[in-house]
């Protein structure tokens, strides 16, 4: 879906205004954000660095003043306690794409941020592609091409070059427009309830701050392990989430993922049995080899260990139901004018497909234009 490019003129005074300065002084930030509170909404992204750190560290926050876009060098200032209030309240609103990393790595600096509108999820419901890119959307809506020389570029570094900031202003600078073009869309669809229901639910706290008990759903298999090996692979998952907070380094540079699956399977009982696994690092077991092997034994795994279970061929009636929903889903997003994805996800036919009512299985919008195609 496509729509119709602004005027010429306009996108051309649009990118002219735009100007290199970066606010790195607390009296520039403290002058920045008396302009924001002033403005009904304002687009936002960040640039920020998380290879060698647990939480990613914020390089660049990039905002727009009216047609003004400026970026804020959090390397620069002692911190961004004056941006608390503006990103708290519901106004102005805050314009991203695919926000979620960038409520992730805003959060602990500015706290909640509320008023957000995303122009990735509101595009979906528009009918353009689930994931599409903040580039081609831009392309697609407004009819220009952005250049993309820094995509790789280290921005902890400086001072940025005069490249890396236009990058980064053209990366706020058409959200305004987009904002306004995604928003008289879906109000002709009759879609604006579906996007406040799909905002509130990407910035609720659940799902912005990370839950170690939760850290073992990055696994793959897990139901398929017998109950003693499933609180092993849990308890691993949490341990090496905790540490990796704590130490604020990558998860996998406290345990790689192969080695939790490792320990899941072999289940060592002491630490000889731990240094035993190839290619683990002698620094884990001689630092850590004592809590894993505590984990180990609290998961209370039978010994001699039972051989790990064959994959469970799929019950061929359920694989036939989730195809049968998948069609179905299908025909309802081409009459919506939609990517199924954005109506369900095949976990969730997966759910219906065993039974599971669909009122426990789906919510909101997606339950009302689904429950007559999905309930046969």
């Amino acid at each position: 879906m496509n729509f119709i490019p602004s005027d010429p003129e306009f996108l051309h005074s649009h990118r002219m205004t735009s100007s290199s300065t970066l606010i790195d002084t607390p009296a520039a930030l403290e002058d920045l954000v008396g302009r924001l509170v002033a403005e009904t909404a304002f687009g936002m992204d960040t640039e920020f660095l998380r290879e060698r750190t647990y939480r990613a560290e914020l390089c660049l926050l990039q905002v727009t003043v009216g047609a003004e876009p400026r970026c804020i060098d959090p390397l620069a200032l002692p911190a961004l306690t004056p941006l608390q209030t503006l990103m708290a309240g519901t106004e102005p609103q805050k314009i991203l794409h695919s926000g979620r990393q960038d409520l992730e790595v805003l959060w602990p600096l500015t706290g909640p941020i509320a008023g957000v509108f995303d122009t990735q999820i509101a595009a979906a419901l528009a009918g353009f592609p689930a994931q599409i890119g903040y580039a081609e959307l831009v392309k697609r809506v407004l009819g220009v091409e952005l250049a993309k020389g820094q995509t790789r570029t280290d921005w902890s570094r400086r001072p940025l070059t005069e490249a890396q900031l236009d990058y980064a202003l053209d990366d706020v600078r058409y959200l305004r427009p987009l904002c306004d073009h995604l928003q008289e869309q879906l109000d002709r669809l009759g879609r604006l309830h579906w996007l406040e229901e799909d905002l509130i639910r990407l910035v609720e706290p659940a799902g912005l701050q990370p839950d170690p008990s939760r850290a073992w759903q990055r696994f793959k298999g897990v139901s398929q392990l017998d109950e003693g090996r499933q609180r092993l692979i849990k308890a691993l998952a949490e341990w090496r989430e905790r540490r990796a907070i704590q130490k604020n380094r990558p998860r996998g540079w406290i345990l790689d993922d192969a080695f939790i699956k490792e320990i899941t399977e072999k289940v060592p009982r002491d630490s000889a049995a731990l240094a035993a696994i190839q290619g683990l690092p002698e620094g884990v077991v001689k630092h850590s080899g004592e809590e894993l092997c505590s984990l180990v034994a609290q998961a209370e795994i039978d010994h001699p260990a039972p051989p790990l279970p064959k994959r469970v061929r799929p019950d061929p009636a359920i694989v036939q139901q989730v195809k049968y929903l998948s069609e179905k889903l299908k025909q309802r997003a081409a009459e919506l004018e939609l990517v199924s994805e954005i109506l369900a996800t095949r976990k969730e036919l997966d759910a219906l497909a065993a039974g599971r009512p669909i009122d426990q299985v789906l919510s909101g919008w997606r339950l009302e234009v689904l429950a007559d195609v999905l309930t046969d």
